[in-house]
């Protein structure tokens, strides 16, 4: 892997659990000389990821609308920063210079991020790994969900395993490494063609 996007929050008030979390995260990806392409805000676990990248000498693209650097959130010590117009600009982007995806806690914005993505993977528009980084477990409750989806027909079963989870950066890493996509799904079986 060369390069992958990290989804995460830009709260300031969050506890120093995540942002040393996020700190971790950032050190990881730089020592395997991967990419950070992140959503270019110099705030929360965003900026905290960014920075750890850049002070261990790695590689930070950021993705940043137009109306959110107005706000002065951009960062502005980024190898790279790119404005685009529009949040569906910025998904497209870091989904098109990613070679995976991390979610890391975050509000709705960061979970929604993660759905679209997990989401196209589903729908084979790319194979690429989507893991939760699941920090002090903030998303037990949301892999719980998975489950009753998939408990309630909600989910296939073979896409289960597309959520992927570790509580260390090192850990999620490694499985991605070791990811295999499913098939695409579809619909039609062999009783409904």
């Amino acid at each position: 892997m060369k390069s992958i996007a990290v989804f995460c929050g830009s709260s300031e008030e969050v506890s120093p659990i995540y942002r040393q979390a996020a700190t971790k995260m950032g050190h990881a990806l730089a020592s395997k000389q991967i990419t950070l392409v992140y959503g270019g805000a110099k705030v929360g676990l965003m900026g905290a990821v960014a920075d750890a990248v850049l002070a261990q000498g790695g590689k930070v693209i950021g993705i940043l609308p137009h109306f959110l650097q107005s706000r002065e959130i951009a960062h502005e010590g980024l190898t790279e920063l790119i404005m685009v117009d529009s949040m569906h600009d910025r998904k497209a982007k870091m989904a098109e210079m990613s070679d995976g995806f991390i979610a890391m806690p975050g509000g709705p914005g960061t979970m929604e991020e993660y759905f679209e993505i997990f989401t196209w993977g589903q729908l084979g528009l790319h194979r690429k790994p989507c893991g939760l980084l699941n920090v002090n477990h903030y998303f037990d409750p949301l892999l719980a969900m998975f489950d009753t989806m998939e408990r309630e027909q909600f989910m296939q079963t073979k896409y289960r395993p597309m959520v992927i989870t570790d509580d260390t950066p090192e850990g999620i890493l490694e499985k991605f490494s070791a990811y295999s996509a499913p098939a695409v799904k579809t619909y039609l079986t062999g009783q409904r063609t």
